[in-house]
């Protein structure tokens, strides 16, 4: 039966879920608080790239939608770390061609998006209406337009409205759920290192770069126009290199001097970025209670948000859609038990994932230049080779297939152990005793397909 149906966020997760619901026969109404993103230019400083790996991109096929992607994807196949004598190296992700994560804009995706979700002919999108409740017994949303307020009536609501979600506090408050933030010490500050004279880019396109010191990091994603996304990862508080101890130009220019000299003689306006662009802080987010009966639900960082350090928050979202849709397809009749089955199924993942990402923060800005971790790696990329259906790292589990995120949690550490046991005293890979990793591996049962 088809149904009337609101979103509220037009963002990546939003405007995937629309679609899905629009191709069930349903239609659907979505308010944004944002512009429309493909008339207007988004604001400095705040995500304007993506990581797209392989769970998004089986989302995006799914939807048809992959070809028209396609052209605003730049390759990225493996870290390049820049030491602190501006000496690089590049850390590939994986052993296989198409182990590769791509570098995407949030506004040419998005866009992609929108449109596919208005060509249904089943998709209407408001803009500029900022969601600020629900009230469940009048069955109304409360919107601000600008100084206006405006309530809306509604039937069943998807909240997809990000990390600091207005729906989530009223189904929350509805079904006595329970919110969890785990802030970071850390927050964030994007910068821009721009395209050479002729548009070329200054440092390797094929790679996501990371200039990495232990408390803190620098990192930097290709744009299309030769330039690259560039975000600082600080405290935010207290002495030593801090947000809080970068106050005046010289501050900023001495530190970046100091840690990231060969980004800062690349980027000549950079104290006059770092001044204009905004602090952003960075938490975890864990709900319980993700539906009220079957009038609201919640998905993508409304429901798990993420810290962006395994570049899984947008491909984690949309593969909560798929996820959602197939309950939806099970249950027709009943979406009060689909709401339920979706979130009994997916948390257990959504939690491991939320935790793989605060842990791939320590090895992006430590881990990195660690002999122990390198020698580690380059065995665990070996052992791949050997027993591709059997041993896969993690990153590799977690960025280049569909194995779920709570099985590549558990299935990592069982491995991180052999890894322990196989490199004990060594100090190459061609030291390693593949008799004994050939029968430790024989005890690990084989991965999901």
């Amino acid at each position: 039966m088809s149904k009337r149906l609101t979103i509220i966020g037009a963002g990546p997760a939003g405007s995937m879920l629309s679609i899905l619901l629009a191709r069930q026969g349903h239609t659907v109404t979505i308010y944004e608080s944002r512009p429309d993103m493909r008339i207007t230019d988004i604001s400095a400083g705040r995500s304007i790239n993506l990581a797209l790996a392989t769970r998004g991109i089986e989302a995006l096929k799914a939807i048809g939608v992959m070809e028209e992607v396609e052209p605003s994807l730049i390759p990225m196949y493996g870290r390049m770390i820049h030491d602190e004598d501006g000496q690089t190296s590049l850390q590939t992700y994986g052993s296989r061609p198409h182990e590769y994560i791509s570098s995407v804009s949030r506004t040419a995706l998005n866009s992609v998006l929108l449109d596919a979700a208005e060509a249904t002919g089943r998709v209407t999108i408001h803009f500029d209406m900022r969601c600020r409740g629900v009230d469940f017994d009048q069955n109304l949303l409360t919107f601000t337009r600008g100084e206006e307020t405006v309530e809306v009536p509604f039937v069943m609501v998807f909240g997809t409205d990000g990390s600091a979600s207005a729906v989530r506090e009223s189904v929350l408050e509805a079904n006595g759920g329970q919110l969890t933030l785990e802030p970071l010490v850390h927050g964030y500050k994007e910068l821009t290192l721009p395209a050479g004279p002729h548009g070329e880019f200054l440092i390797e396109r094929a790679a996501l770069h990371i200039w990495p010191h232990k408390d803190f990091m620098l990192i930097a994603l290709p744009d299309p126009d030769g330039s690259f996304t560039v975000t600082i990862y600080l405290p935010v508080e207290g002495p030593g290199n801090t947000f809080e101890q970068l106050v005046t130009d010289e501050q900023v220019t001495d530190f970046f001097a100091q840690h990231f000299a060969d980004f800062a003689a690349l980027a000549p306006d950079l104290t006059a970025q770092f001044a204009a662009n905004p602090l952003g802080l960075l938490a975890t987010v864990r709900t319980t209670g993700w539906a009220f009966q079957d009038r609201a639900v919640l998905l993508g960082d409304a429901s798990h948000g993420v810290v962006p350090f395994h570049g899984q928050g947008m491909n984690a979202a949309f593969e909560s859609c798929i996820e959602l849709d197939r309950f939806l397809k099970e249950h027709p009749d009943d979406w009060a038990t689909a709401f339920a089955a979706f979130e009994q199924s997916r948390k257990p993942d959504t939690d491991a994932i939320a935790d793989m990402a605060v842990d791939n923060y320590v090895e992006m800005s430590t881990s990195v230049v660690d002999e122990r971790y390198v020698l580690k790696r380059a065995l665990a990329l070996e052992m791949e080779k050997r027993w591709p259906e059997t041993f896969v790292p993690r990153y590799g589990m977690v960025m280049f297939s569909t194995v779920p995120y709570a099985v590549a949690q558990s299935r990592a550490r069982a491995q991180g152990k052999i890894l322990d046991q196989l490199t004990a005293g060594i100090a190459t890979v061609d030291e390693v005793c593949w008799e004994t990793a050939a029968a430790l591996v024989a005890d690990l049962e084989p991965l999901p397909s």
